[in-house]
């Protein structure tokens, strides 16, 4: 991930401002193998169909938040629910 260390001490969850921190790859993986199922859905209620290279999980660790680009997707109706992965 090319996200600066400055730049992942201010972010934070957007719905409880809780810290993030990068997904390790294992959760990355399940993810991945979960979106190709076509079993992922974002908190908005929409398919999620493109797999992530990396993503940001939120402290709690139910929360994650692709990273698209090099850039956070930092909205609570993107993120996804790590809880059936």
């Amino acid at each position: 991930m090319a996200l600066s260390p400055d730049l992942l001490e201010i972010l934070c969850c957007p719905e409880d401002r809780t810290p993030v921190k990068p997904a390790d790859a294992g959760l990355v993986d399940r993810l991945n193998a979960a979106i190709a199922a076509g079993k992922v859905k974002n908190r908005g209620g929409h398919p999620v169909t493109e797999a992530v290279q990396t993503a940001l999980v939120r402290e709690d660790g139910k929360v994650l938040y692709p990273v698209r680009d090099d850039i956070p997707v930092m909205i609570v109706d993107e993120g996804i629910s790590t809880e059936a992965l």
